[in-house]
């Protein structure tokens, strides 16, 4: 069975927050980093693939015999865009995303915002303490957001 790469590392976020470039993505970020912390009462990390994640989740593949553990929710500034992952599946929240903005979004768990003004921060709030919701009820962890 291949090992899981992405872990947690012990690595300050803000300083990781202030290497993000250009500054209008670093500024995104950083309210983007306002905005989880603000529902999301897990601890926030540092991933190894430049993901800040709150809380994690111990998962068993179907399909496969790979296992690890995943945040509930996190995001992380790419080159192109900031991207949002929503773990329980962005499909399921089709009604908020009609109400979100501009965004694009992968078949899975992605949410991509170019920029913080394009999207409806409130909607988005409301995206993200829904899944970590539907995780923890899933995972059977604890129900506080």
């Amino acid at each position: 069975m291949s090992e899981i790469k992405t872990r947690p590392l012990d690595s300050d976020i803000d300083k990781f927050l202030e290497s993000v470039e250009p500054e209008k993505k670093r500024a995104d970020s950083k309210e983007i980093r306002k905005l989880f912390d603000s529902i999301v009462k897990e601890k926030p990390a540092l991933w190894n693939n430049n993901m800040i994640g709150y809380g994690t989740f111990h998962y068993k593949s179907e399909r496969s015999k790979q296992e690890g553990d995943w945040p509930l929710t996190a995001f992380s500034p790419r080159k192109q865009y900031i991207a949002v992952y929503i773990m329980s599946g962005v499909n399921h929240y089709a009604d908020l995303l009609g109400k979100l903005g501009k965004f694009k979004i992968s078949s899975g768990s992605c949410i991509y915002i170019n920029k913080i003004e394009d999207i409806n921060p409130d909607i988005l709030k409301e995206i993200i303490t829904a899944s970590v919701a539907d995780m923890k009820k899933k995972y059977n962890l604890s129900s506080s957001c």
